[in-house]
């Protein structure tokens, strides 16, 4: 893709064009900034002071409601188009979405890790990213901040935050009103009233509610259309009071409430083949994928296609997406002359189920019960006091932080009506270059019950005589070794019976994970005026974090504790019985999946952590001419660390001797939960060049993570790990000594952005990101380096990290012609991001990597006089680009974890046969939008 990336990089020079005043801001409480029409220079906020733009040495960009109109946005998946650096993706669920900065962000379906990319609405932290996919109503203005945060907003971030600004009530009575339609159905209502109660009061409402059709069809074996799925059933309610009694004191009070009742997330298979290596290079494919195989046998259909959008799946297990989210919020401004105080009071519940199929198939393999869902209670506080000293010489801030939240999990994971057939037919049909059994074989042992039988006997037959030749060979007795041989093979055979005999619905009923957290901080940041045309800031800060975690299962398996109570676990723990060793090893893994079993009902699972870290940041700052603006920063980010609310993953510590499913757990395996919390030291230096009609920021920056908290995937589990690096060799172990400990993931790169108005009523702006996000060539998953890098990562070191794009260009223009001298005006906007090659999944593997592609985004209109009625016919990526927001590896769909990806296939491995699905990017829509206002 060298020839693709040259020409974006071309167009990220040549093409540069957007209607989108970049202002860089970040205030929720000042007035938005007022803009000459033909000027790219305004007023902002970055610092919480007013400053032209040309004047802040800070990261930062944001977008006006008129880009995000112009773009089509209701949430803040529209910032893909409008920050080349900023990337948004959703997965599993809209709770899932990620937001990544620079290329790195958090990613995965475990709410216990916090988003490394922040997330604020009018000033309240959102507790994960998910909460931005909403509808936002009527706003002011969306900010992204890159880099680390925690100086100037109450809760920190290590590598960027999301500012999301609504419009306040306004003192003069208006309203507007939107009907927009589109294809899939799409109907979207939208409206806001605002005006005085008094002379001291104003008042504002805002609505929304949008309905849509599904982007995928669910369809039956035969092809028939049965439903559809990743539709929309929402609405938005937000109201406002804002209070002026005199000019010293404001108060803007805010409730707002989000109702969603969907279907969503379908994912489409991407990679169905059984892929062998060759011997000069590359890969062939076998005749049939053992795994497809059994699946088909059980009514699953690989579509030909992904982006046909056809999904088939368990009929009885679709997905189910239903959210409730509200919260109350008070600002207080308070001018006491010298000073000013703000103080910013927030409550927020947000609940989100989300259930149905989990194995994303035709089979009846896994599925979430309606009983599913996550919420968080939160309470914050943030105060700020700000003023000048010395002359106005200093300008001073200092400010508190106090956060309090209640996170209650309850993932209630099941093993559908096949999923015992499906586990025994998979064990039988090996791991090795080619199946033990035929196609024919497999599908019948994935369809009939007394076709496994037969084959569980058959393999028990097979393994009898090979193990009784074994030890015969080896000088033992033959009658010793036909006794001990049968004893093993009818162990084997009876643990291959009872796997496939787990009974439907076998699993969690209620387990329930509780995590209360509780942070506190203090910050200053402050602004010396050394000289005139010299500044240099400084901000520090000190957070304290405490998170206490408890779980409560209620795990009907008891096919698990009869497996560990056998003699299974002997088996699989000899390595001289080779594949016996290995097929004991399975049925315990998938007989006891992630740790799935009535022993779990006994723990009482408890444990605490606390820390305390200090971050700031300090920024030179130069003014050499009027028009010219250098910097240069340092900043030290955090984020706190947590605890992997996932039972699979407990009990391992990535030292583990034997697999911890092989026997029950303890109450001690809690803090093999736990994971550090993420720290970065972040250098910049920046360039803005402003005149009348345009703009130039120019900034470069490195990224050092130590402690990265990733969240992996594996198939089967969660996976997260703090990934740092070594300056050392690796040991045998893969690990590393305390002192050789260094950054695991480096983001260094180049930002630019122009913005010119080169005559009256055109506007044009674009930006690239050149961003290398990479990781170390010799990693580590501990941040002493005690522990190795997860098998399941082996592709990380010296690799970029994913949804990371290298090359990032985006562009737009606009202009609003005027017609006639009666006061109509037209619109014609259109921007495009084009994006570079990146791996999609967090483990790297080459069957998630995503082609380079180009979204392009349309609107024309015409428009009444002073705007106060509008018709736009709009097309939201009108070229039908087809690309993957997220690839992952179905759960369970592979016949071992060393039968992955071909990507182990250069150190030594024999097969893959991994199905990958992937969560596709939305088509093409289109519509009409009708607008009014008074």
């Amino acid at each position: 893709m060298k020839q693709y990336g040259l020409w974006l990089s071309s167009a990220g020079v040549v093409a540069l064009v957007a209607a989108i005043p970049f202002a860089h801001a970040q205030d929720q409480t000042a007035p938005q900034a007022a803009v000459d029409q033909d000027s790219v220079n305004i007023i902002v906020t970055a610092t919480r002071r007013a400053s032209p733009l040309s004047d802040v040495p800070i990261a930062v960009s944001a977008v006006s409601a008129q880009a995000m109109q112009n773009s089509g946005a209701t949430d803040i998946r529209a910032l893909n188009q409008l920050a080349p650096s900023m990337l948004i993706s959703s997965t599993g669920s809209e709770a899932n979405a990620s937001a990544r900065i620079r290329g790195i962000g958090t990613v995965g379906d475990n709410p216990g890790l916090e988003s490394s990319v922040a997330v604020f609405i009018d000033g309240v932290y959102r507790s994960r990213t998910g909460a931005g996919l909403t509808d936002l109503g009527e706003i002011e203005r969306v900010e992204v901040l890159r880099g680390p945060q925690g100086t100037l907003f109450g809760r920190n971030a290590s590598a960027g935050l999301i500012n999301i600004i609504s419009k306040a009530p306004e003192f003069t009575l208006g309203g507007k009103a939107e009907v927009t339609y589109g294809n899939y159905d799409y109907w979207r209502l939208a409206g806001r009233i605002t005006g005085p109660v008094s002379d001291s009061i104003a008042l504002a409402l805002d609505g929304v509610w949008s309905k849509r059709d599904g982007f995928y069809k669910l369809v039956d074996a035969a092809g028939d259309k049965v439903g559809d799925t990743n539709d929309r059933d929402r609405y938005f309610l937000r109201g406002q009071a804002l209070i002026e009694p005199n000019d010293a004191l404001s108060i803007r009070l805010i409730g707002d409430y989000t109702n969603r009742d969907e279907s969503c997330c379908g994912a489409a298979y991407v990679e169905t083949r059984e892929r062998v290596p060759l011997a000069g290079g590359g890969y062939g494919t076998n005749d049939f994928n053992r795994i497809a195989a059994i699946m088909q046998g059980q009514g699953a259909v690989f579509h030909d296609d992904p982006y046909d959008r056809r999904l088939t799946i368990n009929e009885d297990r679709n997905y189910v997406s239903k959210l409730k989210d509200w919260g109350v919020s008070g600002e207080i401004n308070y001018d006491f002359g010298g000073a000013k105080l703000t103080s910013i009071t927030a409550y927020r519940d947000y609940k989100s189920k989300d259930y149905g199929d989990y194995d994303y198939s035709g089979a009846d393999l896994l599925y979430r019960d309606p009983g599913t869902f996550r919420q968080f209670k939160t309470f914050t506080q943030e105060l700020r006091l700000q003023g000048s000293a010395f002359g106005n010489a200093l300008d001073w801030l200092v400010g508190g932080y106090y956060a309090h939240e209640k996170l209650t999990l309850q993932d209630n994971i099941r093993f559908g009506a096949d999923y015992g057939r499906f586990s025994a037919c998979r064990l039988m049909a090996g791991a090795g270059p080619t199946s033990n059994l035929t196609e024919a074989q497999l599908m019948a042992c994935g369809a009939n019950p007394l076709a496994t039988s037969a084959l569980i006997g058959g393999t028990q037959a097979q393994l009898n005589a090979g193990l009784t030749n074994a030890f015969i060979n080896a000088g033992m007795d033959p009658g010793v070794a036909a006794a001990q041989a049968g004893a093993i093979s009818t162990g084997l055979g009876n643990g291959l019976s009872a796997l496939a005999a787990i009974p439907e619905g076998t699993g969690d009923v209620a387990s329930r994970y509780y995590q209360k957290s509780e942070n506190w901080a203090l910050f200053t940041h402050n602004i010396v005026h050394i000289t005139p045309q010299l500044d240099l800031t400084l901000g520090l800060r000190y957070t304290h974090e405490s998170k206490r975690f408890s779980a409560d299962f209620n795990n009907n398996n008891a096919t698990c504790a009869a497996l560990q109570a056998s003699g299974l676990p002997g088996i699989a723990t000899n390595p001289q019985l080779g594949s016996a060793a290995a097929l004991a090893g399975g049925i315990l893994t998938l007989g006891c999946l992630g740790n799935g079993s009535t022993g779990l009902n006994a723990l009482d699972l408890h444990d605490r952590i606390s820390d305390g870290e200090f971050s700031g940041t300090a920024v030179l700052s130069w003014k050499p001419l009027d028009a010219l603006l250098l910097y240069g920063s340092y900043s030290r980010g955090y984020k706190a660390g947590g605890y992997n609310l996932d039972r699979f993953q407990l009990g391992s510590t990535g030292l583990n001797p034997v697999p911890a499913v092989f026997s029950p757990r303890s109450n001690a395996d809690v803090t093999t939960l736990r994971f550090a919390a993420e720290k970065v030291d972040a250098f910049e230096v920046g360039l803005k060049y402003s005149q009348p009609k345009w703009s130039a920021n120019i900034a470069a920056f490195r990224q050092e993570f130590r402690n990265f908290q990733l969240n992996t995937f594996n198939g089967t589990s969660f996976i997260v790990q703090n990934i740092n690096g070594c300056d050392g060799d690796l040991s045998a172990a893969r690990t590393c000594d305390k002192g050789d400990v260094s950054p695991g993931l480096v983001s260094q790169g180049v930002e630019l952005e122009l913005t010119a108005s080169p005559v009256r009523n055109v506007r044009i702006s674009g930006g690239m990101t050149y961003a290398r996000a990479k990781f170390a060539n010799r990693l580590v998953g501990s941040g002493d380096g005690s522990v190795p890098l997860d098998p399941a990562l082996f592709l990380l070191p010296g690799s970029i990290n994913s949804q990371a794009p290298e090359l990032v260009t985006t562009a737009s223009a606009a202009w609003t012609p005027q017609i006639g001298s009666n006061g109509l005006s037209a619109l014609f906007y259109v921007d495009a991001r084009m994006t570079g090659d990146f791996n999609t999944g967090s483990d790297l593997f080459p069957e998630k990597e995503q082609d380079g592609f180009s979204v392009v985004n349309a609107r024309i209109g015409l428009r009444g006089p002073e705007q106060k009625w509008a018709i736009e016919f709009w097309g939201q990526n009108i070229f039908n680009a087809k690309y993957t927001q997220v690839a992952f590896s179905s759960p369970l769909q592979s016949s071992s974890p060393a039968t992955s990806t071909t990507g182990q296939f250069a150190s030594g491995g024999v097969m893959a046969n991994q199905l990958i699905s992937a969560y596709l990017a939305e088509p093409r829509t289109y519509g009409i939008t009708l607008r009014g206002s008074f």
